[in-house]
């Protein structure tokens, strides 16, 4: 299991780093807030709340913005009621100094479980993370949640259920809409075009949901 640990005091540092590995975790510690450029490795990000530059506050909610799922325990020796809720907001766990590190260990595995679980309804597809079951789907270049209606989403689900099937018009049809294909109907094709406008990069050379000429489409992994 491998954790992101966020913390500049070395002497903690080294201690945390070392009873973490003991515990059979593979540990990247970094001593400021300026993150790796992919954290998606991640199961859990250990962090403190006093770094030099960002705060730890701030390096939460970045992290939270741009990978929602991913937990976050922090780990101050700030003990008043303010900032316990202000970590609270965003982060899945919080933990005062001095602490046991068979607590931390504890509480890494309880969040990682509970992670692990969510990841079962989450797949990836170029630079789009898609929640299932919360019908949610995040650009991870940017951050930001990409808004699809709900007959957008349930097709684009439907492609996923059918990673890298070609599908028939007839078959996308009939599986969304539950209702025959009637030849020349152009439903499909204006809801694929918006769909596209919404999750590709480029909408005129799509990368996700391909074209198969004289066929239908195909999305894939």
């Amino acid at each position: 299991m491998d954790i992101l640990y966020i913390e500049d005091d070395v002497e903690i540092g080294t201690w945390v780093q070392k009873k973490l590995e003991e515990a059979g975790f593979r540990v990247d510690w970094i001593t400021e807030g300026k993150l790796p450029a992919s954290i998606s490795q991640y199961a859990v990000v250990v962090l403190d709340v006093m770094l030099p530059g960002l705060d730890g506050f701030s390096v939460g909610r970045r992290i939270k913005r741009k990978h929602p799922g991913l937990p976050i325990i922090m780990l101050s020796a700030r003990t008043s009621i303010d900032d316990k809720l202000e970590g609270l907001e965003f982060a899945d766990d919080y933990m005062t100094k001095p602490f046991h590190p068979e607590e931390l260990i504890m509480r890494i595995e309880i969040q990682a479980r509970k992670y692990e679980k969510t990841k079962e309804d989450v797949l990836t597809i170029r630079h789009l993370r898609i929640h299932l079951e919360q019908q949610v789907v995040i650009n991870e270049e940017t951050g930001g949640e990409i808004i699809l209606t709900g007959k957008q989403f349930y097709i684009f689900k439907f492609f996923l259920r059918h990673l890298n099937q070609i599908l028939t018009k007839e078959q996308l049809y009939e599986g969304v809409w539950e209702e025959p294909y009637r030849e020349g109907d152009k439903t499909l094709m204006v809801h694929v075009r918006h769909l596209r406008e919404k999750i590709e990069r480029d909408p005129s050379h799509p990368e996700i949901i391909e074209t198969i000429r004289g066929i239908g489409y195909r999305v894939r992994a």
